[in-house]
């Protein structure tokens, strides 16, 4: 039975700009509500290395975009998971403080909601279904992870580019894609040259055109048909296990007040 959600990131009338969270029933998220923390977090920050205790379960919120990124042998990374107001960072850990296997990577800056994981894990104890909420979203998650390395192993550096920006677009709900020409060719692990090159391609077939610091999708229908199936894939199972939860593509959901305080200024 699919759990379901409204896909708005509301949650009783109140903006959380989270879908997951939004999938809450009203008792479970009352469980949490007085443990989340509002803050923002700008593109390039780091909420996890490789090795570090998971203590933290991060949501991001409306535009915010997260990668999971595994850092190879000669320090570079590559993305192998991208989260956004469908998902949690951080939020499958069992029991808490569990070693980060790889870094976790803000991509897209914004606000997320943060929560301490012991915090998570008490609350699951209280309840059922929220156990296995969080249960159902790990699924989905690793569901992702599998499609992605079927992905990288089988279809084409413009496929994957494309793929990458329909994701990002419709986790954002902007076809104003913030990202640079070097930090997409990082995530997707090409030289920046060879990156340059697929970018051209993609601009003279009229489906996206680039900005300083910014890609714009200029004709979505053409960037899905260039596109591989994998985020078709993934959404499908998300409709599957958390009904409403995969972000809808014509849905910006950028809201963010639910009542939390928000984190105190880094002096």
């Amino acid at each position: 039975m699919a759990v379901t959600a409204g896909g708005s990131g509301v949650f009783g009338g109140t903006a959380t700009g989270n879908n997951l969270l939004a999938a809450l029933r009203a008792a479970d998220f009352a469980l949490l509500r007085g443990h989340l923390m509002r803050f923002e977090r700008p593109a390039g920050a780091v909420l996890y290395e490789p090795g570090d205790d998971v203590r933290t379960v991060y949501f991001p919120c409306g535009p915010t975009l997260v990668s999971f990124m595994v850092v190879l042998d000669d320090g570079r990374p590559a993305e192998v998971g991208m989260i956004g107001r469908e998902g949690a960072v951080g939020g499958i850990v069992s029991q808490g403080r569990l070693p980060a296997y790889c870094r976790a990577q803000v991509q897209i800056g914004g606000p997320l909601l943060r929560l301490d994981s012991g915090e998570l894990e008490r609350a699951k104890g209280q309840s059922l279904t929220l156990r296995h909420l969080f249960a159902r979203y790990a699924d989905c998650l690793l569901a992702q992870i599998f499609q992605s390395v079927a992905c990288n192993a089988a279809h084409s550096i413009e496929q994957r580019t494309a793929k990458w920006l329909i994701g990002a677009m419709d986790r954002t709900g902007d076809e104003n894609v913030r990202l640079t020409q070097e930090q997409l060719a990082a995530m997707l692990a090409v030289g920046r040259s060879y990156m340059g090159r697929v970018l051209n391609t993609l601009r003279e077939t009229g489906a996206v055109d680039t900005r300083r610091g910014r890609l714009v999708v200029r004709d979505a229908a053409r960037l899905r048909q260039i596109s591989c199936d994998c985020s078709d894939a993934v959404r499908r199972h998300f409709d599957e296990v958390l009904t409403g939860v995969y972000p809808a593509a014509d849905l910006a959901g950028h809201g963010t007040d639910i009542g939390v305080p928000a984190a105190p200024r880094r002096s």
